[in-house]
């Protein structure tokens, strides 16, 4: 009896483990007001910027999700769910969230039938002080985050000059992802005065938020045959791809493979 339950527990756990779920982890900048530190300036309702938008979500949405997560926390999902009802009824409407959520996520949605769409944001831990590296006096070494904060600053503001295709493939480019997670994060480690953890302890604070939004993805009701397509600013896909690369439940999709 032993070995016959032993073998079902096998075969249970190869079964929740043999197939992952696919996912498009979907990096962009906030298409409408954000307070991020690190913007890029769009303009929602130029004609030009939506027809751009509306090319690329039809790209994305050749994926077939049947699961959309956005960056709206969970408390609002009512507010979010009417929203998108309204949306898919009326071709008219006029979206009250807006930016990448109603031009991307909602478009996404529309062409592929997506029932429901969830928000997994987390704002309890967002505030952080990010800035603690210009700030911060007697720093045991306060060149470091300074330097690599210019130097980025600098390759970021050359993101201006390109299409929106464009920019957002640079956005979603393995290398990018990285230097987001830096600039927001891992740099403030080395902002801290002798004995202390001021920098640490910050970057510690978005280190857990993004935890959170992790935690909040893994409880949205999936099974094996789900598509989930996740869009949200560039450093929280940034911390979501390191997290599911490693996941025995989440097998990543390229994003190159639709962002053509």
């Amino acid at each position: 009896m032993r070995n016959v339950i032993f073998i079902l527990v096998i075969l249970i756990c190869s079964n929740a483990f043999g197939q992952k779920v696919k996912v498009l982890n979907f990096a962009t900048f906030h298409m409408t007001y954000t307070p991020d530190a690190h913007k890029v300036k769009f303009d929602q309702h130029d004609a030009k910027n939506r027809s751009e938008i509306y090319a690329i979500a039809k790209m994305l949405a050749e994926f077939k999700p049947t699961i959309i997560c956005v960056e709206i926390v969970p408390a609002r999902q009512e507010e979010l769910d009417n929203d998108y009802a309204h949306f898919i009824k009326d071709k008219d409407y006029n979206s009250k969230l807006g930016g990448e959520i109603a031009l991307v996520a909602y478009e996404i949605g529309k062409m592929a039938g997506v029932q429901k769409i969830y928000g997994i944001d987390e704002q309890e831990t967002a505030l952080y002080n990010y800035n603690i590296g210009h700030e911060l006096e007697n720093q045991v070494d306060s060149l470091t985050g300074r330097d690599y904060y210019n130097k980025i600053s600098k390759e970021f503001a050359g993101l201006g000059k390109l299409s929106v295709l464009d920019q957002l493939k640079t956005f979603n480019d393995k290398a990018t992802l990285e230097k987001f997670i830096n600039i927001n994060a891992d740099i403030l480690t080395y902002s801290s005065t002798k004995g202390n953890f001021e920098g640490a302890d910050e970057a510690s604070k978005f280190y857990r938020r993004n935890l959170r939004i992790f935690s909040n993805l893994n409880q949205v009701p999936v099974t094996p045959d789900d598509r989930i397509f996740i869009i949200m600013g560039a450093t929280h896909t940034a911390f979501l791809q390191e997290l599911m690369q490693r996941s025995p439940k989440y097998q990543l999709v390229p994003v190159a493979d639709y962002l053509r």
